[in-house]
């Protein structure tokens, strides 16, 4: 049951990712793929970058706390820390790319208990000014290196 469960928000997020590729103007509009990366993030853990451009949409990978300076990795750190920690991650990735906070349309946040999302909430709240990005939160049973959370963005420059 739960590995459904995970397959059907996979799909959902991939959905999702294409709808807003369609809507702001397709992912080869204005050019090919191009990968995005930034020294000021922890570099990727497997075969992935920490963003793919396609066209003028930013597709994030999902970010864990992981100091991008020393590679430590902060699972012990209070839920408040690592979503701290996490969303300056990708505001670096952002920043490589030349985008802000502003230009984040959409945010899956994965918590290993839904018991945090309020700490994890007020933080994150502190991130992001005037429009919001649309949001999906959902408790995983497992997340990479065993932390608290992982973010993933979806950024659009106009």
């Amino acid at each position: 049951m739960k590995r459904s469960i995970a397959l059907i928000a996979a799909a959902a997020c991939g959905v999702a990712s294409l709808s807003a590729c369609a809507q702001h103007g397709g992912a080869m509009q204005g050019g090919a793929l191009r990968a995005v990366s930034s020294p000021d993030a922890p570099k990727a853990i497997g075969p992935y970058s920490q963003a793919v451009r396609a066209g003028n949409v930013l597709y994030l990978a999902g970010q864990i706390p992981i100091h991008p300076k020393t590679g430590e990795l902060m699972k012990d750190a209070p839920i408040e820390a690592q979503t701290r920690l996490v969303l300056d991650n990708l505001k670096a990735v952002l920043a490589a790319d030349g985008m802000t906070m502003a230009n984040v349309v959409s945010t899956t946040v994965y918590l290993k208990d839904l018991n945090d999302f309020a700490k994890m909430n007020e933080v994150y709240g502190t991130y992001f000014t005037g429009v919001t990005p649309a949001r999906a939160t959902v408790q995983v049973a497992r997340l990479p290196r065993d932390v608290a959370v992982e973010i993933g963005a979806i950024a659009v420059k106009p």
